[in-house]
């Protein structure tokens, strides 16, 4: 008797959980799946916002009846999964695009031409901004000797606190201005940057190659970002890899658009695979490749950083805005300049200097 009673305790525990397990199920799907609707409006705006309804009114209809009369509710539960499924299916399927009416700061794809270690860049990004809509357009075509890699630096900027920031990575040349890559976004001329829309397919993934003066004082100086500088150890042989891995994925991405993801495939997560491309297995995973604001602190803990400063000392000495506020007011703002000030005090080869006056 007691193992009877003791087997009926345990089936009625095991149909809680299943129970308690598929509510959750429920909640967190029917969640992602109104997001995506409302990202996406697959069926126009109107017709989208209905079926979230509908969807809302059904999910909770089964988690009302779910606990009491699961019997009676099968086919119910049977519509609500084949109905998931079919979404997932949807979903996965919506195509990345190439053509698309962009905005004029993402319009042009990365190409370029290789003769052994000299690389001729086509469509690096020089703008010369007034505000965030209004700049003056330009694009340059510039050649590179990879022999010619002097430094790596990483760039953070901070726009929603310290556990988000945006990674770039500026390479420094011997005989060219600095270049930096960033992996980001690829709006169209009505979209604006959304966290939320960069999780559900709103945006494509852009790789920019632009000047420093572009790339960096935008950020800087005119959306009021806050952005760090960080000369980053690394050999020779590796740097010159790194380059090569983002030509690789500007072939990627020219031969076949992706999306960008907020979590998966952001600016940190991409670099570090590409590191990883170079590296195997040489590069911890690590919460900070996720809470990307923490980076400097997890290349600090990897001795990628020069040691000779702790990391409360680095924030204070890799920070850039007050430098960059100052160069608004130079007499010659040119982009050389502009990498010279944003270099001043920091761990790195520093460059030709043009003049500095005010």
């Amino acid at each position: 008797m007691n193992h009877i009673g003791k087997a009926i305790f345990l089936r009625a525990l095991g149909m809680s959980l299943m129970h308690f397990l598929f509510s959750i199920f429920v909640v967190l799907s029917s969640i992602w799946l109104c997001l995506a609707i409302w990202v996406q409006q697959p069926c126009g705006w109107l017709l989208s916002r209905i079926f979230i309804g509908i969807w809302i009114v059904f999910s909770l209809s089964i988690l009302g009846v779910y606990f009491t009369h699961f019997i009676s509710r099968r086919k119910d539960i049977l519509i609500y999964l084949i109905t998931f499924a079919l979404s997932l299916v949807w979903y996965f399927n919506i195509p990345a695009h190439q053509n698309l009416d962009w905005s004029p700061d993402g319009s042009r794809i990365l190409n370029y031409e290789r003769h052994g270690d000299v690389v001729t860049l086509h469509n690096i990004r020089n703008f010369n901004w007034k505000s965030e809509t209004e700049f003056d357009e330009q694009w340059d075509t510039r050649t590179f000797n990879l022999n010619e890699i002097e430094g790596i630096n990483i760039l953070t900027s901070y726009w929603m606190g310290p556990q988000i920031a945006h990674t770039l990575v500026s390479f420094d040349f011997k005989n060219q201005k600095p270049l930096v890559f960033s992996l980001e976004i690829r709006k169209e001329k009505s979209e604006s940057f959304s966290a939320i829309g960069g999780f559900f397919r709103q945006f494509e993934l852009s790789l920019i190659a632009a000047d420093e003066k572009d790339i960096v004082y935008t950020r800087t100086n005119v959306r009021g970002e806050q952005v760090y500088f960080f000369p980053i150890k690394m050999a020779e042989k590796e740097r010159k890899e790194l380059f090569l891995e983002y030509l690789k994925k500007s072939d990627e991405l020219r031969e076949k658009p992706k999306w960008y993801n907020t979590l998966t495939s952001n600016c940190t997560t991409l670099v570090f695979d590409m590191i990883q491309a170079i590296e195997p297995h040489e590069l911890p995973r690590d919460y900070r490749l996720l809470v990307s604001g923490y980076l400097p602190n997890y290349l600090y803990d990897l001795g990628a950083l020069d040691k000779k400063w702790d990391m409360k000392q680095w924030y204070q000495h890799a920070y850039l805005n007050p430098r960059t506020q100052e160069f608004s007011h130079f007499k010659y703002p040119s982009s050389q300049n502009f990498s010279k000030v944003i270099r001043l005090g920091l761990p790195v080869n520093q460059l030709p200097l043009i003049s500095l006056e005010h």
